[in-house]
Protein backbone atom coordinates (compact mmCIF):
# COMPACT_ATOMS: atom_id res chain seq x y z
CA UNK A 1 0.00 0.00 0.00
CA UNK A 2 1.20 3.65 -0.74
CA UNK A 3 2.04 5.59 1.69
CA UNK A 4 0.05 9.41 1.70
CA UNK A 5 2.78 12.02 0.54
CA UNK A 6 2.95 14.12 4.28
CA UNK A 7 2.62 10.42 5.92
CA UNK A 8 5.69 11.11 8.73
CA UNK A 9 7.94 8.36 7.44
CA UNK A 10 10.96 7.46 9.98
CA UNK A 11 13.82 9.61 8.71
CA UNK A 12 16.36 7.41 10.90
CA UNK A 13 17.06 3.76 11.66
CA UNK A 14 18.56 2.23 14.78
CA UNK A 15 21.25 0.28 14.36
CA UNK A 16 23.75 -1.59 16.94
CA UNK A 17 26.74 -0.39 17.81
CA UNK A 18 29.89 -2.20 19.11
CA UNK A 19 29.09 -0.40 22.61
CA UNK A 20 26.00 -0.48 24.52
CA UNK A 21 24.44 2.59 23.23
CA UNK A 22 22.63 2.56 20.16
CA UNK A 23 23.64 4.53 17.30
CA UNK A 24 20.85 6.74 15.54
CA UNK A 25 22.06 6.44 11.19
CA UNK A 26 20.03 9.69 9.88
CA UNK A 27 19.11 10.34 6.37
CA UNK A 28 22.13 11.13 4.86
CA UNK A 29 23.74 7.70 6.16
CA UNK A 30 25.45 9.30 9.03
CA UNK A 31 25.61 9.10 12.45
CA UNK A 32 22.89 11.43 13.44
CA UNK A 33 23.89 13.61 16.57
CA UNK A 34 22.23 15.01 19.21
CA UNK A 35 21.83 19.16 19.00
CA UNK A 36 22.03 21.24 22.13
CA UNK A 37 19.23 23.41 22.74
CA UNK A 38 20.10 26.79 22.17
CA UNK A 39 21.46 28.95 24.92
CA UNK A 40 20.68 32.85 25.26
CA UNK A 41 21.52 35.44 22.87
CA UNK A 42 24.75 36.60 24.45
CA UNK A 43 25.58 40.63 23.83
CA UNK A 44 24.70 41.36 20.47
CA UNK A 45 27.76 41.57 18.28
CA UNK A 46 27.10 42.22 14.32
CA UNK A 47 24.81 39.89 12.62
CA UNK A 48 25.22 36.73 10.62
CA UNK A 49 24.27 37.27 7.07
CA UNK A 50 23.33 33.94 5.58
CA UNK A 51 22.38 33.61 1.30
CA UNK A 52 19.68 30.85 0.41
CA UNK A 53 21.28 30.40 -2.98
CA UNK A 54 20.89 27.61 -6.09
CA UNK A 55 20.54 28.64 -9.22
CA UNK A 56 17.72 26.05 -9.99
CA UNK A 57 14.40 27.08 -9.42
CA UNK A 58 12.21 25.07 -7.19
CA UNK A 59 14.82 23.31 -4.40
CA UNK A 60 13.04 24.82 -1.49
CA UNK A 61 15.01 28.28 -0.77
CA UNK A 62 12.18 30.32 0.25
CA UNK A 63 10.89 27.83 2.21
CA UNK A 64 13.75 27.31 4.04
CA UNK A 65 14.20 30.89 4.02
CA UNK A 66 10.97 31.51 5.98
CA UNK A 67 10.89 28.90 8.16
CA UNK A 68 14.49 28.73 9.44
CA UNK A 69 14.01 32.34 10.18
CA UNK A 70 10.75 31.78 12.54
CA UNK A 71 12.88 28.54 14.06
CA UNK A 72 15.75 31.13 14.49
CA UNK A 73 12.79 33.40 16.31
CA UNK A 74 11.02 31.11 18.18
CA UNK A 75 15.35 30.24 19.64
CA UNK A 76 15.35 34.53 21.08
CA UNK A 77 16.95 35.24 17.90
CA UNK A 78 16.33 38.43 16.34
CA UNK A 79 15.92 37.80 12.53
CA UNK A 80 15.65 39.80 9.23
CA UNK A 81 14.94 38.27 6.13
CA UNK A 82 15.67 39.77 3.10
CA UNK A 83 13.60 39.06 -0.43
CA UNK A 84 15.45 39.52 -3.12
CA UNK A 85 13.93 37.86 -5.73
CA UNK A 86 11.97 39.76 -8.13
CA UNK A 87 9.13 37.54 -7.77
CA UNK A 88 8.51 37.94 -4.41
CA UNK A 89 8.01 35.28 -3.45
CA UNK A 90 9.37 35.12 0.20
CA UNK A 91 6.95 38.42 0.40
CA UNK A 92 3.61 36.38 -0.74
CA UNK A 93 4.62 33.39 1.63
CA UNK A 94 4.34 35.96 4.69
CA UNK A 95 0.48 37.45 3.41
CA UNK A 96 2.17 40.99 1.83
CA UNK A 97 0.50 41.28 -1.24
CA UNK A 98 3.16 42.57 -3.91
CA UNK A 99 1.03 45.14 -5.60
CA UNK A 100 0.11 47.13 -2.55
CA UNK A 101 3.88 47.63 -1.64
CA UNK A 102 4.62 51.50 -0.95
CA UNK A 103 8.47 50.86 -0.93
CA UNK A 104 10.26 47.84 -1.23
CA UNK A 105 13.99 46.52 -1.86
CA UNK A 106 14.12 48.19 -4.93
CA UNK A 107 13.56 51.46 -3.32
CA UNK A 108 16.09 50.81 -0.86
CA UNK A 109 18.56 49.96 -3.29
CA UNK A 110 18.07 52.73 -6.18
CA UNK A 111 17.32 55.75 -3.93
CA UNK A 112 19.61 57.56 -1.43
CA UNK A 113 17.10 58.86 0.46
CA UNK A 114 15.26 55.56 1.30
CA UNK A 115 16.03 54.71 4.64
CA UNK A 116 16.32 50.80 5.57
CA UNK A 117 13.58 51.49 8.71
CA UNK A 118 11.43 53.08 6.29
CA UNK A 119 11.34 49.87 4.10
CA UNK A 120 11.08 47.04 6.71
CA UNK A 121 7.66 45.37 7.93
CA UNK A 122 7.11 42.85 10.49
CA UNK A 123 6.01 39.52 10.03
CA UNK A 124 3.46 37.54 12.16
CA UNK A 125 5.77 36.13 13.58
CA UNK A 126 7.59 37.83 16.99
CA UNK A 127 11.10 38.67 16.41
CA UNK A 128 11.12 38.09 12.92
CA UNK A 129 11.12 41.75 10.52
CA UNK A 130 10.94 41.64 6.47
CA UNK A 131 12.62 43.52 4.06
CA UNK A 132 9.90 43.00 0.88
CA UNK A 133 10.18 42.82 -2.56
CA UNK A 134 7.91 42.89 -5.73
CA UNK A 135 8.42 42.99 -9.51
CA UNK A 136 10.18 46.24 -9.57
CA UNK A 137 13.44 44.29 -8.24
CA UNK A 138 14.20 43.01 -12.32
CA UNK A 139 14.49 46.74 -13.24
CA UNK A 140 17.50 46.98 -10.51
CA UNK A 141 19.72 44.46 -12.25
CA UNK A 142 19.63 46.52 -15.43
CA UNK A 143 20.48 49.90 -13.37
CA UNK A 144 22.98 48.64 -11.34
CA UNK A 145 24.85 47.69 -14.24
CA UNK A 146 25.91 51.30 -14.25
CA UNK A 147 26.58 51.99 -10.89
CA UNK A 148 29.72 52.43 -9.33
CA UNK A 149 30.58 49.27 -6.81
CA UNK A 150 27.36 47.94 -8.39
CA UNK A 151 28.20 44.50 -6.32
CA UNK A 152 28.42 46.12 -3.27
CA UNK A 153 24.98 47.68 -3.61
CA UNK A 154 23.26 45.22 -1.05
CA UNK A 155 25.87 45.43 1.26
CA UNK A 156 25.89 49.13 1.37
CA UNK A 157 22.21 49.46 2.19
CA UNK A 158 22.22 46.25 4.76
CA UNK A 159 24.88 47.63 6.72
CA UNK A 160 22.87 49.86 9.36
CA UNK A 161 20.77 46.17 9.93
CA UNK A 162 23.50 44.61 10.66
CA UNK A 163 23.67 46.10 14.59
CA UNK A 164 20.10 45.47 15.06
CA UNK A 165 19.19 41.65 14.07
CA UNK A 166 21.20 38.74 15.22
CA UNK A 167 20.82 36.59 12.16
CA UNK A 168 20.03 38.10 8.15
CA UNK A 169 18.94 35.57 5.88
CA UNK A 170 18.87 36.79 2.14
CA UNK A 171 16.48 34.39 -0.57
CA UNK A 172 18.07 34.88 -3.74
CA UNK A 173 16.51 34.39 -6.94
CA UNK A 174 17.14 31.49 -9.56
CA UNK A 175 19.80 32.22 -11.11
CA UNK A 176 24.10 33.53 -10.93
CA UNK A 177 23.07 36.96 -11.87
CA UNK A 178 24.68 40.65 -10.99
CA UNK A 179 22.00 40.07 -7.67
CA UNK A 180 22.61 37.14 -6.53
CA UNK A 181 26.30 38.34 -6.99
CA UNK A 182 25.44 41.67 -4.31
CA UNK A 183 24.22 38.88 -1.91
CA UNK A 184 26.51 36.78 -1.92
CA UNK A 185 28.95 39.74 -1.36
CA UNK A 186 27.09 40.95 1.21
CA UNK A 187 27.02 37.61 3.19
CA UNK A 188 29.06 35.96 5.35
CA UNK A 189 27.81 32.78 4.68
CA UNK A 190 25.83 30.33 1.81
CA UNK A 191 23.00 27.78 2.61
CA UNK A 192 22.12 25.87 -0.85
CA UNK A 193 19.02 24.34 -0.65
CA UNK A 194 19.02 21.09 -3.32
CA UNK A 195 15.68 18.94 -3.85
CA UNK A 196 16.85 15.28 -3.70
CA UNK A 197 16.55 14.95 -7.83
CA UNK A 198 19.55 14.25 -10.19
CA UNK A 199 18.97 17.34 -12.13
CA UNK A 200 19.27 19.23 -9.10
CA UNK A 201 22.99 17.63 -8.48
CA UNK A 202 24.31 18.99 -11.61
CA UNK A 203 24.05 22.57 -11.42
CA UNK A 204 25.81 22.59 -7.87
CA UNK A 205 29.23 22.49 -9.42
CA UNK A 206 28.34 26.22 -11.16
CA UNK A 207 27.07 27.73 -7.90
CA UNK A 208 30.08 26.18 -6.37
CA UNK A 209 32.36 27.98 -9.37
CA UNK A 210 30.51 31.40 -8.77
CA UNK A 211 30.87 31.57 -4.75
CA UNK A 212 34.69 30.70 -5.16
CA UNK A 213 34.66 33.47 -7.75
CA UNK A 214 32.71 35.95 -5.02
CA UNK A 215 35.55 34.79 -2.70
CA UNK A 216 37.90 35.36 -4.20
CA UNK A 217 37.53 38.61 -5.87
CA UNK A 218 34.76 40.54 -3.61
CA UNK A 219 34.30 38.53 -0.54
CA UNK A 220 37.06 36.80 1.41
CA UNK A 221 35.25 36.25 4.51
CA UNK A 222 32.43 34.07 2.11
CA UNK A 223 31.84 30.16 2.96
CA UNK A 224 29.97 27.72 1.92
CA UNK A 225 27.93 27.03 5.50
CA UNK A 226 26.34 24.26 4.32
CA UNK A 227 24.29 21.71 1.86
CA UNK A 228 20.44 20.67 2.92
CA UNK A 229 18.76 17.90 1.40
CA UNK A 230 15.09 19.30 1.03
CA UNK A 231 12.11 17.69 -0.94
CA UNK A 232 13.24 14.14 0.61
CA UNK A 233 11.31 11.23 0.27
CA UNK A 234 12.99 8.56 2.53
CA UNK A 235 10.72 5.73 0.64
CA UNK A 236 12.07 5.69 -2.80
CA UNK A 237 15.25 4.63 -4.13
CA UNK A 238 16.13 7.90 -6.15
CA UNK A 239 16.18 10.08 -3.28
CA UNK A 240 17.93 7.82 -1.46
CA UNK A 241 21.01 7.48 -3.98
CA UNK A 242 20.75 11.35 -4.31
CA UNK A 243 21.33 11.69 -0.68
CA UNK A 244 24.21 9.21 -1.08
CA UNK A 245 25.83 11.05 -3.74
CA UNK A 246 25.68 14.51 -2.46
CA UNK A 247 27.22 13.37 0.84
CA UNK A 248 29.99 11.79 -0.97
CA UNK A 249 30.71 14.73 -3.04
CA UNK A 250 30.03 17.40 0.24
CA UNK A 251 30.86 15.19 3.21
CA UNK A 252 30.42 16.83 6.66
CA UNK A 253 29.23 20.30 4.46
CA UNK A 254 25.56 18.29 3.78
CA UNK A 255 23.58 18.93 6.94
CA UNK A 256 22.49 16.39 9.29
CA UNK A 257 18.87 17.44 9.13
CA UNK A 258 16.68 16.60 5.84
CA UNK A 259 13.43 18.73 4.78
CA UNK A 260 11.23 15.54 3.68
CA UNK A 261 7.99 16.59 1.09
CA UNK A 262 4.63 17.71 2.64
CA UNK A 263 1.74 18.89 1.72
CA UNK A 264 1.80 21.20 4.51
CA UNK A 265 4.52 23.54 2.88
CA UNK A 266 2.21 24.32 0.39
CA UNK A 267 -0.84 24.95 3.04
CA UNK A 268 1.60 26.86 4.93
CA UNK A 269 2.56 29.31 2.08
CA UNK A 270 -1.35 29.65 1.04
CA UNK A 271 -1.97 30.73 4.92
CA UNK A 272 0.82 33.35 4.66
CA UNK A 273 2.61 31.81 7.52
CA UNK A 274 6.03 29.86 8.17
CA UNK A 275 4.75 26.27 8.78
CA UNK A 276 6.51 26.25 12.57
CA UNK A 277 2.94 28.63 13.37
CA UNK A 278 0.51 27.21 10.38
CA UNK A 279 1.13 23.66 11.87
CA UNK A 280 3.64 23.57 14.61
CA UNK A 281 3.82 19.81 15.73
CA UNK A 282 4.21 18.73 12.55
CA UNK A 283 7.42 16.60 11.01
CA UNK A 284 8.24 19.62 8.67
CA UNK A 285 8.32 22.29 11.81
CA UNK A 286 9.95 19.68 13.68
CA UNK A 287 12.94 19.74 10.71
CA UNK A 288 13.05 23.39 10.59
CA UNK A 289 13.40 23.43 14.66
CA UNK A 290 16.39 20.82 13.90
CA UNK A 291 17.84 22.20 11.36
CA UNK A 292 18.31 26.39 13.34
CA UNK A 293 19.91 24.20 16.06
CA UNK A 294 22.19 22.42 13.76
CA UNK A 295 23.07 25.97 12.02
CA UNK A 296 23.55 27.57 15.83
CA UNK A 297 25.69 25.03 16.73
CA UNK A 298 27.91 24.97 13.76
CA UNK A 299 28.15 28.66 14.42
CA UNK A 300 29.21 28.04 18.02
CA UNK A 301 32.12 25.78 16.69
CA UNK A 302 33.21 28.10 14.62
CA UNK A 303 33.20 30.79 16.89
Amino acid sequence: MRLPEDHDVPDETVVSAPADSDVVIGPTGRPLPEFPEPGPVGARTKARVISMCNQKGGVGKTTTTINLGASLAEFGRKVLLVDFDPQGSLSVGLGLNPHQMELSIYNLLMQRDVDLDEVVVPTGVPGMDLLPSNIDLSAAEVQLVHEVAREQTLQRVLAPALEKYDVILIDCQPSLGLLTVNALTASDGVIVPLECEYFALRGVALLKTTIDKVKERLNPRLEIEGVLGTMFDGRTLHSREVMQRLVEAWGDTVFHTVIRRTVKFSDATVAGEPITAYASSSAGADSYRTLAKEVLARWQHDA
